[in-house]
């Protein structure tokens, strides 16, 4: 008999999104109005604890796209973007018009790279342009060099775009990430820590940034009693119901991480004793990831047999488990092939021979063995 599929991630309910759902058809706002967003915002900004604001949207990407407006990204501006990463990190570089500049990573969080980074801003300064603006991310919920990269980004006075989608709940020194960057954002897409089935939020400094963020998410319409607009707008708006799920989720927030967490564990300790297989982690007690995926690292001249880490992945496959290459850079992909990369072959490498592995905090203990069994098998 064929085993249920196991989900890379999962969408994970708590039980009580339901009654905020319902709780917005009983007043009938179903549209992006109500107080499921009302609320859903206060949620996220007490859990940030650091007195921001925060603006629930229709995505991350949206989020991103409109945080880089507040940044004043215009056409032919330079953006700084790491290169590992998804595209929706840098995908919204090019609806601006601007031109994005990629960074490598380094090899402990397999984030932004300091030293490729301040090599970019004085090379492309040097070209007679200063990068509007510096979009950091914290890659499978592991931060980035907080420090490093600030130190970086103050010295030549650069904002920093924080892109926490996959990091809700991770902190460095205890703060918390979506509160490092002059603008951050988070995702709620399906896959993530928390969902709102899609989704993602912006976090802002000030009542001001919020209030044009919700002018430009909502069409950007003038005060008029009929429709006037003077400046573009976007259709970005969270709805009340989505707002609803979100609510019931931010119930069960710390407890997923503490599964996401305990997933992770569990690889550490099922790789223990297997040559040629890394679980990346970090040992740092400055950093407390949510640990969203956990990746390994397949090095196929130290596995048995010269395992690579396509054969795991259709092993996995054929066993009906779901798993995923690393994000193949930015720029390699077709899309950004002609855009200026600094530094050298860690995210090239990382893709080469990452993998994440179902990390779900919706996983059961049938599930844990039935992987276990499936990657001993190949690999011990």
């Amino acid at each position: 008999m064929i085993k249920p599929k196991i989900w890379l991630s999962s969408p994970h309910m708590g039980g009580t999104e339901i009654n905020y759902i319902h709780d917005a058809f009983d007043s009938n706002w179903i549209a992006p109005f109500g107080s499921n967003i009302t609320e859903f915002e206060h949620q996220l900004e007490k859990y940030l604890a650091k007195g921001l604001f925060a603006t629930a949207l229709s995505s991350a990407t949206a989020a991103i796209h409109l945080g880089l407006i507040l940044l004043d990204v215009k056409p032919g501006d330079v953006v700084i973007c790491q290169s590992l990463t998804f595209t929706a990190s840098s995908n919204p570089i090019l609806y601006l018009a601007a031109t994005p500049v990629f960074i490598d990573s380094e090899p402990e969080t397999w984030n932004l790279c300091p030293v490729a980074l301040e090599n970019a801003i004085i090379d492309t300064i040097s070209k007679g342009k200063i990068p509007k603006a510096i979009i950091t991310v914290h890659l499978y919920g592991v931060p980035y060099k907080i420090d490093e990269i600030s130190a970086v980004a103050n010295k030549y006075n650069i904002p920093i775009l924080e892109d926490s989608a996959e990091a809700l709940g991770s902190s460095y020194k205890g703060q918390k990430c979506g509160t490092f960057g002059d603008i951050s954002v988070f995702s709620f897409n399906g896959n993530k820590i928390i969902t709102t089935s899609g989704g993602g939020a912006i976090i802002t400094s000030s009542h001001q940034l919020k209030k044009k963020v919700q002018f430009l998410a909502s069409q950007a319409k003038d005060e008029a009693p009929h429709y006037e607009h003077s400046i573009l707008g976007y259709n970005y708006q969270m709805s009340n119901v989505c707002a609803g799920i979100g609510r019931g989720q931010m119930e069960v927030l710390d407890k997923h991480i503490t599964l996401r967490r305990a997933m992770h564990d569990f690889y550490v300790s099922l790789f223990e004793n297997i040559p040629g297989i890394t679980v990346f982690s970090t040992t740092d007690p400055d950093y407390y990831p949510n640990y969203w995926l956990t990746s390994i690292l397949v090095n196929p001249l130290e596995t048995r047999n010269g395992i690579d880490k396509e054969t795991i992945r259709l092993t996995l496959l054929d066993s009906n488990i779901e798993c995923r290459p690393l994000w193949k850079p930015m720029h390699l992909q077709p899309l950004y092939k002609d855009y200026p990369f600094y530094g050298n072959k860690i995210a090239e490498t990382l893709f080469e021979t990452g993998l994440s592995l179902p990390s779900g905090s919706n996983l059961t203990d049938s599930d844990r063995e039935h992987i276990s069994t499936v990657l001993l098998k190949l690999l011990s």
